[in-house]
């Protein structure tokens, strides 16, 4: 007899000061990719606050808040934080290459990679164990 257990649906943390962009991400990871908001942060506390509130598997992180930086946000998790997807209209190199030193995962550029997401996502979630 086999048995199969449906994996529980990728749970992400998303921190975005834009109420604007975070409904339309939001509304584009629970259609598109099958993943859970857990929460919605705009600010620097806030999200440092979620991520050891909310058991997220991904954070997708914006790198101006509404008040602090991403950066700021990475540099107080350490390496306790989850997989982390940096979305950010600020996709200069020297951005890049600091997210490299945090060792961030995935960077993209809000105004044209928005539909990357739901690749990256599938791919973080088929890295999960069933």
């Amino acid at each position: 007899m086999s048995s199969t257990h449906a994996k529980t649906a990728l749970r992400v943390l998303l921190v975005e000061d834009s109420p604007l962009i975070a409904e339309r991400v939001r509304d584009l990871l629970e259609t598109e990719a099958g993943a859970t908001v857990v929460h919605v942060a705009d600010d620097e506390n806030g999200a440092i606050r979620a991520v050891r509130e909310h058991d997220a598997d991904v954070m997708i992180l914006d790198l101006q808040l509404r008040h602090g930086t991403g950066f700021n946000v990475l540099r107080a998790l350490g390496e306790t934080r989850p997989t982390t997807i940096i979305m950010t209209n600020y996709a200069q190199p020297q951005y890049r290459a600091r997210a490299k030193e945090f060792g961030v995962e995935y960077f993209l550029d809000k105004s044209s990679d928005f539909e990357k997401l739901i690749g990256i996502l599938a791919e973080i979630d088929g890295r999960r164990p069933s």
